[in-house]
């Protein structure tokens, strides 16, 4: 929304952000386009001016808000190609298909940032019998020229030369070439600010649509893909779906609860038959929608999952509007249950999530972060010697979005179950992201709970248990947001271990909770004596079975399996291995060079795909390993330290950057004095 834009440039030149926390001249082209060309373009179309149209990668007839008109105009070109990887809803109108290869299976050049230019190398040869798109126009416009041979020709005369082409291929990208499209300023104008506020004051008391993307499946080019399905979204946890979040006060005015399912009409259209969310912090009188969801083509997987919210988008005559003022809500007479893998409600009071203020932890490093005194032990202690290896979280940097998740599941070989085992709680994820809400109730106190959903749930305050189902006031509308990665804590006194009948699960000497799977015969008296519930009962043979038809089933799927990891069958348990595979294949590479393992040999699958850094894996018995300073560094804790099962994953204390004075007077957050006052009470309790 150009208008939008304008208006946080806006708010960032009186700030003073413009050339320094903005950066004008290294800009992004992730996002581009023209909305008003396109209209103009269906326009054409539709009034039978355009006589050939070629669409690539794109799929206009799903992700156009008035998809039935631009069908129409499609359907009256005498020459529509499309060059969409997979049949989708556009390619279904088009009388030809050139499917373009996969971005693995391609050359190709990128300018994702501005002066910084990125080469498109292909990894797999093509597995279908398709043709990149840049050699399919070579061949239209009478070029027999090789895709490759010509993007090197152009390339090499840019760069100076077939070494400077080398070079860039071996680093990826060049810098220092010049923009072909320059960056244009303009003027702020303020009369978006006028017109904004105008908007707002007009339409506050009636209810706002807003339509986003979702991180996994986005627009709802990736909604054939299961890994990304079954990832639960960071905030809500809900997977293989979307729905309308709406806050707590509005849904108590609007009396809707969780499940409800309401239909949706704007201006421009209609969304049907969609469940309901109470989401916290979701600002009064509005209702979101994530969009990608609701197609009709394009795949199994993601075909008729969810409800499409394209209708809602509108056009003011210069770009796309993705909120819409004064909608009518109608609720029906229909219930949902959606899928979400966190679906209870409080932490009881425990210091899951550890925090301080930074004005604290600059006094006190230790801030928040008061330890048990007197734990005892009924286990022996494991012999240390060697690696031990350790993981190590920064809960500042972690941002909950599932890349790590994913990651996992792919290195891994977990399989996905689908939304009616979600619904069982039968998720099979070896790694989580625990979400933990904070806020305030009336009289000012602390609560912090874990939501799934809160129209109904127990709150840990300070003096007591309050159900706040019953209306106490509780402040939904301000919470604070922390996320938590949990996986197999490969505990040094694993509770696990002591209670397996037939030793399937045991202890390395590297520290290591293994499981063998041949062994195990599905007692599941690990999982009982786990704290930390993070280890998966397998149920069934998800690779042999027509219920779990995503990908283990055929042989194009099966590609997407991991050679180095087994493929475990049913009645088996299965939990985090700290990707053993890699440790093994670090030790292997540093045996053939003749050196010892050194810090950073080994990575794990989640921490090589955390985007913030978040995650740090090593052997901590080295003294010179990054871990290992982490480990014994003051912000360090382990979770459930009072039952002393000695993890193997340390915890950095979140470290929240707030004026606290202005947190507790504007918007009702938690401050750090009462966080201490908990933890100095915690501490007097322990001793």
């Amino acid at each position: 929304n150009v208008a939008h834009q304008l208006l946080v440039n806006a708010i960032n030149s009186i700030l003073g952000n413009i050339g320094t926390t903005v950066d004008l001249d290294n800009y992004s082209n992730q996002v581009g386009g023209n909305d008003a060309a396109f209209e103009t373009f269906v326009n054409e179309l539709n009034s039978g001016a355009v006589d050939a149209v070629i669409f690539l990668n794109s799929n206009p007839a799903y992700a156009y808000y008035n998809n039935t008109k631009l069908s129409e105009g499609i359907r009256k070109a005498a020459t529509s190609i499309s060059m969409n990887a997979t049949v989708d809803e556009t390619t279904a109108l088009c009388k030809y298909h050139a499917p373009d290869h996969h971005y693995l299976e391609s050359w190709g050049d990128v300018e994702v940032r501005a002066g910084y230019t990125g080469f498109i190398q292909p990894t797999i040869s093509p597995v279908f019998n398709t043709r990149a798109a840049g050699e399919s126009f070579l061949r239209w416009a009478g070029n027999t020229t090789e895709y490759y041979s010509y993007i090197k020709s152009y390339w090499t005369g840019i760069l100076g030369g077939e070494l400077a082409w080398n070079k860039a291929i071996h680093d990826g990208y060049v810098s220092s070439i010049k923009s072909s499209v320059p960056y244009k300023t303009s003027v702020l104008p303020t009369d978006y600010v006028a017109t904004a506020f105008s908007n707002y004051s007009s339409n506050k008391e009636k209810i706002e649509l807003s339509v986003y993307t979702k991180i996994g499946i986005g627009d709802g080019r990736y909604a054939n893909n299961p890994w990304l399905q079954e990832m639960p979204d960071p905030i809500s946890k809900v997977c293989w779906d979307n729905y309308a979040a709406i806050g707590k006060v509005t849904a108590d005015k609007l009396d809707l609860k969780d499940g409800d399912v309401i239909t949706i009409k704007t201006k421009t259209g209609v969304i049907e038959n969609i469940p309901v969310l109470v989401q916290p912090g979701q600002a009064r009188d509005t209702v979101s929608v994530a969009l990608g969801y609701g197609r009709t083509a394009g795949g199994r997987v993601g075909k008729n999952v969810g409800k499409s919210a394209y209708s809602a988008i509108s056009y003011n005559g210069k770009s796309y509007h993705y909120i819409s003022n004064d909608v009518t809500i109608e609720k029906t007479n229909d219930g949902y249950e959606l899928a979400q893998t966190q679906t209870h409600h409080t932490i009881e009071g425990r210091d899951i999530i550890r925090e301080a203020s930074l004005k604290e932890f600059v006094k006190d490093p230790k801030a928040g972060n008061h330890k048990h005194a007197h734990i005892i032990t009924l286990w022996d202690e494991h012999d240390s010697k060697g690696h031990r290896w350790a993981m190590a979280i920064y809960l500042n940097a972690c941002t909950g979005c599932g890349s790590c998740v994913v990651s996992c599941n792919a290195e891994n070989n977990v399989p996905v179950v689908g939304r009616a085992e979600i619904l069982k709680g039968r998720e099979m994820h070896w790694l989580r992201i625990d979400r933990y809400y904070s806020f305030k109730d009336k009289d000012g106190k602390k609560a912090t709970r874990e939501a799934g959903m809160p129209t109904n749930f127990l709150a840990k305050k300070d003096d007591g248990i309050i159900d706040y189902s019953k209306g106490s006031g509780t402040d939904f509308e301000n919470v604070r947001v922390a996320f938590q990665p949990l996986m197999c804590q490969h505990c040094g006194h694993a509770p696990c271990e002591t209670v397996c009948p037939v030793l399937a699960t045991v202890h390395s000497s590297e520290g290591l909770n293994h499981m063998a799977y041949n062994r195990c015969v599905g007692t599941r008296y690990c999982a009982n004596n786990c704290p930390y519930k993070v280890r998966r009962f397998n149920w069934f043979k998800y690779r042999e079975n027509d219920q779990f038809d995503f990908y283990m089933n055929n042989d194009l799927g099966r590609m997407v399996i991991n050679p180095d990891v087994t493929v475990r069958s049913r009645g088996v348990m299965e939990k985090c291995s700290f990707c053993i595979q890699r440790i093994q294949a670090g030790k292997l590479q540093a045996k053939v060079e003749n050196r010892k393992l050194k810090d950073g040999d080994v990575k794990t699958a989640c921490q090589q795909s955390c985007p913030s850094n978040a995650i740090i894996f090593g052997d901590v018995n080295d003294k010179n390993s990054e871990i290992n300073k982490l480990f014994s560094g003051k912000r360090s804790y382990v979770l459930l330290e009072e039952y002393n099962v000695q993890p193997s994953v340390s915890y950095m204390t979140k470290i929240r950057n707030v004026e606290e004075e202005l947190a507790s007077h504007g918007t009702h957050h938690t401050t750090a004095s009462s966080e201490q006052k908990g933890a100095a009470k915690h501490e007097e309790h322990a001793h």
